[in-house]
């Protein structure tokens, strides 16, 4: 099959599609081979006011609409997305690199969460409260407003829904800022709510310099609720400027996830999940396994037989068949993982395999693990976010817990034991807002998905990440 990016760049303001005309402009990489895919107009503080009004516009609408519309316009998107999930896979792995397999995963369960929220849009209660008659009390839950949204590249077909999708199933407006990385993949998701029946001043889609385009935003009276995926410095920036006017905000941000696993694992079963799990998306996912604590007694065998299988992993262009580690997303990614190694080798880290670039055009990077990694070294303090593992051994449970629990991170974390007494212990004493127990998933679309501690808080996906966009009133009537 033959693939194209033929996706015109552009904003969606006001039902409008809109060029490059007469703005500013940057280049669209393709990460495999680092050539320009197209151009991408950046929104000018005209057009983020433009895209304000009509999210003021679409919420006064909208807010009135039916669960049973919203969840008509739901499904529809749902099935357009399944519908046209070759050609959403493809877009994401011109722009961000993954294998073509995995992008279509990724849009396949995409559709799964806008399944929910169709499901959920009639499962917004609020309650009446036991009064003497004659007299009424009661609990309403309305949405909170427009929302500003902004996610990540990793998965560019994924995040855009994560953000839309919970807003328009509570009756909000949004204006979306996805990554202008990949742009082409937002605007064909946008493109399926727009095809499915979504009024054009509900949703706004915009691309820009980022610190103009937040603070423009996040300084209106107009917007009444911040959703951000991404880093923790940014998040922590941004949740200073939604200060300012006491926005609701829902923060998913970084993490550096603890791997546990004990002595009384199934060895290899364990090692064969985790290597794809950790590698997959070339490790750039903000729940990915990346520090791994592992009790003595299968301490080298462990290490030994993840690196053998990370060593054999094949890496190169997502569009190849037998890819099955893609490039880093964007130029930047390899310089920062080198020094990652570097610092971390020079601390006095094995380097079991990997450790260095491809070469030749792409931004690629091997898959790297890191035995018996000192505590001080810069890749266990922060996140790498990138294709490399870290082996430290431990010797008892609470070492373990500690160990899992001493950063200020607490996203998603995995525990491998067959023990049902330290299951209980771990999910009850790991500071995670994501725990996989002999499980690599952490991801569904009716489970709450976010962090605490420096990862955030609020959630996405499941009934609360509707909740995050509703207000509750208190009504007494005597």
């Amino acid at each position: 099959m033959t693939h194209s990016y033929d996706m015109p760049l552009g904003l969606y303001i006001g039902g409008e599609w809109i060029g490059a005309q007469g703005r500013d402009t940057q280049p669209v990489l393709n990460p495999a081979t680092g050539a320009v895919l197209g151009e991408l107009p950046l929104a000018s503080e005209a057009d983020l006011d433009r895209a304000l009004e009509a999210a003021d516009r679409g919420f006064r609408a909208w807010r009135t609409s039916s669960p049973q519309h919203r969840a008509e316009v739901l499904g529809r998107t749902a099935a357009l997305i399944r519908e046209r999930a070759d050609h959403l896979a493809a877009l994401a792995t011109f722009e961000q690199g993954k294998p073509l397999a995995e992008a279509k995963g990724e849009a396949l369960a995409t559709a799964m969460v806008l399944d929910f929220h169709a499901g959920e849009a009639s499962r917004i209660f609020g309650r009446v409260l036991p009064r003497p008659t004659g007299t009424r009390s009661m609990v309403l839950q309305q949405p909170v407003g427009p929302v500003a949204a902004f996610c990540a590249w990793n998965f560019p077909i994924m995040n855009p829904v994560r953000k839309i999708s919970p807003a328009i199933t509570a009756g909000c407006s949004v204006i979306l800022k996805p990554s202008e990385e990949t742009p082409a993949t937002a605007i064909a998701v946008m493109r399926c709510f727009i095809d499915a029946g979504l009024p054009g001043d509900v949703a706004q889609l915009v691309f820009g310099v980022p610190d103009l385009v937040s603070r423009h935003l996040l300084a209106s009276p107009v917007t009444r609720k911040l959703s951000f995926t991404g880093s923790v410095p940014v998040g922590k920036h941004l949740m200073r400027l939604a200060a300012d006017t006491v926005m609701r905000t829902t923060m998913e941000l970084g993490g550096h996830g603890p791997v546990l696993v004990f002595d009384d694992c199934d060895v290899d079963r364990t090692i064969d999940a985790l290597v794809m799990h950790k590698f997959r998306n070339a490790g750039q996912v903000c729940v990915a396994p990346t520090r791994f604590h592992v009790q003595q007694g299968v301490y080298e065998r462990f290490a030994r037989g993840f690196a053998d299988r990370a060593a054999a992993l094949r890496i190169g262009d997502g569009f190849a068949a037998d890819t099955q580690m893609g490039p880093l997303a964007n130029p930047r990614r390899p310089e920062a993982i080198g020094a990652f190694v570097e610092d971390a080798v020079r601390a006095g880290a094995r380097l079991l395999t990997g450790g260095d670039g491809l070469g030749g055009g792409g931004f690629f990077f091997r898959p790297t693990v890191l035995a018996d990694v000192p505590l001080d070294a810069k890749v266990m303090q922060d996140e790498p976010f990138g294709p490399i593992a870290t082996f430290r051994p431990f010797a008892t449970d609470d070492e373990a817990i500690a160990e899992a629990n001493r950063l200020p991170y607490g996203l998603g974390a995995y525990c491998f034991t067959e023990s049902g007494r330290r299951q209980n212990r771990l999910a009850d004493e790991v500071e995670a807002g994501v725990i996989g127990i002999n499980t690599v998933r952490l991801s569904w679309g009716d489970s709450p998905f976010g962090g605490m501690k420096d990862s955030g808080f609020g959630s996405e996906d499941g009934p609360e990440g509707v909740a995050a966009h509703l207000a509750t009133k208190a009504v007494h009537i005597m």
